[in-house]
């Protein structure tokens, strides 16, 4: 077969060690020509499968497991890992990024990269059930002392600061109470003090909110949601403002071995291409659905960054000028038994773990994604027992009312 005028074929070892032709068939299995292309380029981006890469000499081996910009082996780069890393980061404004196998991956590695025994940190009340969880086992095992804040008082902030406060964590809206950090005030008070400011930002993503612009350090995500948007990814990345944080979190990362799989991280560049118009239609959505659901007599509360009544509405308006994501929290004037009948009675929507899904997803947290808090926790945290956390997709809005509508009814 005559190679194209485009195409030329390369051995995929060093010039010096090429495998020819005249090679027994079991040698010529073993080393497959590569093609590489010239002429054109590839319009998607090109998925680097291979977990380990060859070098043409010793030293350059050598150096290549000191520098964190080495395509060595894939638990510590890849060049479609380190796309999507240089992605995320440009969409958030960020030095660099340092992507990994999952969500909770990205903030172990922030936790554990910048936290040791005795240090102390100051985090938001309402969090992620996975995170509370590494809170109260860094508490438990290696003594780092945790003081929780409403996330939106900055007096309280600079009260909990310490001699060994070594972090201020947030998120951008809670989970799932859609409480929104006012950043900005926040981040001011840890500034002064000189301590950085980590924010997970999974339920605005880059396009509803930029949190290094607003003074964080950190930015964390879950990549499994609104970045990938289609149920088929596991991954989480945490971008930095500057070097050295990077440098700090990535040398322990490495060792933790959490690395991200190279067609996760191709899926969610995939996924990406098409953010800002999911984020568009399921702002809009949730918006609108909020609003319908607020004045329907079976819901007891509405929370959406959108609502009037919301109690940061005022910092949303700042925040997330974009709109107010696409989380609604609710509960049911029924309680528990009301919010359960609710969750099983959709029909468009599926009772699901996770969120910023094309699909609408519902759930109930106390039971599902914040397990491990128990009753006080729950309640300082603002989780009822029949919280529903609504996650709204990209279907039509009257179709998802029409199945919310119809729940709502067997569920009163």
């Amino acid at each position: 077969m005559n190679d194209s005028p485009r195409t030329r074929f390369t051995d995929d070892s060093a010039p010096a060690r090429s495998v020819n032709g005249s090679a027994r068939p079991e040698t010529l299995a073993v080393h497959p020509p590569h093609v590489e292309i010239t002429g054109s380029r590839p319009l998607g981006v090109p998925l680097h499968q291979g977990h380990v890469f060859a070098f043409d000499s010793a030293d350059a081996l050598a150096e290549g497991f000191t520098s964190p910009d080495a395509f060595l082996y894939a638990r510590l780069g890849n060049p479609t890992v380190r796309t999507l890393e240089d992605a995320v980061a440009r969409l958030e404004g960020g030095t660099a990024a340092r992507s990994f196998a999952s969500g909770m991956g990205a903030v172990n590695a922030v936790l554990l990269g910048l936290l040791g025994s005795g240090d102390h940190i100051v985090a938001q009340t309402c969090l992620y059930g996975g995170t509370y969880a590494v809170l109260s086992d860094l508490a438990a095992r290696w003594g780092v002392d945790v003081t929780y804040v409403s996330g939106t008082d900055p007096e309280e902030v600079r009260a909990a600061l310490r001699p060994a406060t070594r972090l201020l964590y947030l998120e951008t809206i809670a989970n799932p109470t859609t409480r929104v950090a006012d950043i900005p005030a926040l981040a001011a008070v840890a500034a002064e003090a000189g301590i950085p400011v980590a924010v997970d930002n999974t339920f605005a993503s880059p396009l509803l909110c930029r949190p290094l612009d607003h003074g964080a350090d950190i930015v964390l995500h879950s990549a499994t949601k609104y970045l990938a948007g289609h149920a088929d990814v596991l991954g989480g990345i945490a971008v930095f403002k500057d070097r050295e944080l990077f440098d700090r979190v990535r040398r322990h990362s490495v060792e933790q071995g959490a690395s991200t799989d190279p067609f996760a991280a191709w899926l969610t560049l995939r996924g990406m291409q098409t953010l800002s118009l999911r984020m568009e239609r399921q702002c809009a959505s949730a918006a609108e659905l909020a609003a319908r659901l607020e004045a329907h007599p079976a819901v007891e509360a509405v929370r959406h960054p959108s609502l009037a009544s919301h109690p940061d509405r005022a910092i949303a308006a700042r925040l997330l000028p974009g709109g107010g994501g696409g989380v609604i929290s609710l509960d049911l004037a029924g309680g528990r038994e009301a919010g359960r009948a609710f969750v099983e009675s959709v029909r468009l929507a599926s009772l699901s773990v996770s969120l910023g899904d094309v699909k609408t997803l519902v759930m109930h947290p106390a039971s599902t994604s914040h397990h491990q808090l128990d009753a006080t926790a729950l309640a300082a945290a603002g989780i009822g027992a029949g919280t529903v956390r609504l996650s709204v997709g990209i279907e039509h809005v009257e179709d998802l009312w029409t199945d919310l509508e119809q729940a709502l009814t067997k569920a009163s």
